[in-house]
């Protein structure tokens, strides 16, 4: 075993009555690993690491590790003492003035509960809801000192402040070895350097985090040339999306823009913007909501005070805000469930709203999936001519034909969530309100999800601590910081985090903290900016008008193919300029910041 080498597995099997969930896997972690491991749900990611740690023996094979390793796991489930304090949990025997003199100590527990309170010590596990509970697992793992931690949902019950604060703290602890399952794709690009995919009982490795996998399996379906149509569409769409939505999160090193380009080269946008704006103010008029000096209280408690704010047809928004800031609340008042204290909520006469919302509905366990949703409907019309049937919708959101016909009753929590989404969809509603849509979704899924919203003509309005599946269907984001107050985030999340570690002012416009001796290169680089993104709105809107013609040139062989040449010398400039922009955008953010 080499010097640096933390954990082996050889051969290793491990089978559930028939199945086979590892067959055969040969892989190992080594000191300062960080590890990224995805695959369907019940694929075998959380048998994977139990047999890791040693939780699960393998059916053969074998798992070696180094001898003073030191390796830490956090399980989905805890074994906590319901008598025991949080103290004794996650401190242990250190006395005070050894806890409290300990940075480490003081920022995980800063960076998990948002500071240090005798009052939080000394509850008991008990008293605690199950994302406090989380918490203090996490917490406990930190704190301790191991060369390898296994992380099963790490990001599950943290806000999107508390991932980000996680992500960070994880990539500075360069000497800890992280292995760590998630459907968190931004997290996995945060802090993983491999991608392990566990798939009908292999695991495939690949370089790199989220995007370069996502990259590498569209190369990797390219080379064999098997051609799995819906399957490989998806992979190139997302990779579209990373590449045009979010040049940020691609401009790594690893992510190989040349390849990235040629594959996408012909892939249009994920959603076509103009076309579906057209389709939902034509379902939805001119008014959705409209809010108007309003005032919204849960019980006692003061949300949002003197609140104006319109949401129009075809507007895509994210909401993010601290924990019980009230963001449900805000969705209950749009949907007239609660009644505003004061000011006025107007809803559009033609608004057919649909709300997923975190508690899963009661339905007759004796039902089958298939018959569930056409208890809703038989078809769904999704926009501009699109329509699925029931059974096509199922398949979409990963209900294949056999478990299509599986009872109610003998679902998990997360196939009951995507049910009820499922049905949701089924009633063809042109609002979407959706209250933690990616709760016990796998990738695959969410995915799908996506894709299946980027054609969704309405409006669309999401509250997610998944960073990812937000930047992914939204278009614009708000937040709730806690202070009554629903603050517009021009600049996203990214905005959302700085706003919450004080980066920007507190009070007036908001606006980064420029030094004095930036300010002359800071306006240049905005403006050339400015420039690039007037030249991609006019290569767009080129592309468009290239594009919408096309099939009136179906029987023109000549014209149709001058219009794609065209189309592709635009799409290439575009990426150009959208390279240029990047570098511009990073060089003005080192400067801000």
């Amino acid at each position: 075993m080499a010097a640096n080498n933390l954990l082996n597995l050889e051969s290793v099997s491990k089978s559930f009555d028939i199945r086979a969930l590892l067959d055969g896997v040969s892989l190992g972690v080594n000191a300062g690993d960080r590890i990224g491991i995805v695959g369907r749900n019940g694929g075998g990611k959380s048998t994977l690491i139990k047999v890791m740690v040693g939780i699960e023996a393998p059916d053969s094979g074998r798992v070696s590790k180094a001898g003073s390793v030191n390796i830490g796991i956090l399980s989905q489930t805890d074994d906590l003492k319901e008598n025991s304090l949080v103290r004794d949990v996650v401190l242990g025997d250190l006395a005070t003035h050894e806890w409290a003199g300990n940075s480490k100590v003081r920022e995980v527990l800063t960076g998990l509960f948002g500071g240090i309170s005798e009052e939080l010590l000394d509850r008991k596990i008990s008293y605690l809801s199950g994302g406090e509970r989380r918490r203090v697992n996490l917490a406990k793992l930190l704190i301790a000192d191991f060369d390898l931690v296994l992380l099963d949902e790490p990001t599950n019950h943290l806000d999107v402040e508390g991932v980000s604060w996680l992500a960070q703290y994880l990539k500075r602890n360069t000497k800890l070895a992280v292995v760590v399952i998630t459907h968190d794709r931004w997290f996995l690009d945060e802090v993983s350097d491999q991608i392990w995919e566990v798939v009908e009982g292999n695991v495939l490795a690949y370089d790199g985090g989220y995007s370069a996998y996502v990259l590498s399996k569209a190369e990797r379906a390219r080379q064999i040339t098997v051609e799995d149509g819906k399957r490989n569409m998806l992979i190139r769409k997302e990779l579209a999306w990373l590449r045009r939505g979010a040049p940020a999160r691609t401009a790594k090193p690893k992510f190989r823009i040349d390849a990235a380009n040629t594959l996408i080269a012909n892939e249009p946008p994920p959603r076509n913007e103009t076309e579906l704006l057209n389709f939902a103010a034509n379902r939805l008029g001119n008014t959705v909501f409209e809010i108007h000096q309003a005032t919204i209280k849960a019980g006692d408690k003061m949300i949002l005070e003197d609140l104006y704010w319109n949401i129009g047809p075809g507007d895509r928004i994210g909401i993010v805000g601290v924990n019980g800031a009230g963001k449900t609340t805000l969705f209950r008042a749009l949907l007239g469930q609660i009644t505003a204290v004061s000011g006025k909520i107007t809803t559009g006469v033609t608004v057919k709203a649909a709300f997923l919302s975190q508690h899963l509905e009661e339905l007759d366990p004796t039902w089958r999936v298939l018959e569930a949703v056409e208890k809703v409907a038989n078809q769904v019309q999704l926009g501009n001519g699109k329509e699925l049937s029931a059974s096509q919708l199922c398949e979409k959101l990963g209900f294949n034909t056999d478990s299509q016909w599986t009872p109610v009753g003998d679902l998990s929590g997360g196939e009951r969530r995507r049910l009820q989404l499922t049905r949701l969809l089924m009633d063809s509603p042109n609002v979407l309100l959706l209250d933690e849509p990616t709760n016990d979704f796998d990738v695959e899924t969410l995915t799908a999800l996506e894709d299946l919203l980027d054609s969704f003509g309405g409006t669309l309005l999401v509250i997610s601590h998944d960073r990812y599946f937000l930047e992914r269907v939204c278009d614009r984001f708000v937040g709730l910081l806690g202070d009554s107050k629903l603050r517009d985030l021009p600049g996203g999340i990214d905005e959302y985090i700085k706003l919450r570690s004080g980066s920007f002012e507190s009070s007036g416009p908001i606006a980064p903290k420029v030094k004095s001796s930036n300010i002359v290169e800071t306006k240049e680089l905005k403006k050339e900016i400015a420039k690039y993104e007037r030249q991609l709105e006019k290569l767009t809107a080129q592309m468009l008008e290239l594009e919408g013609v096309q099939g009136d040139l179906a029987f023109d062989h000549e014209k149709l193919s001058a219009n794609m040449e065209e189309l592709m010398e635009l799409s290439h400039r575009k990426s150009e300029i959208e390279e240029t922009w990047l570098k511009a955008h990073s060089e003005l953010e080192e400067l801000e910041n």
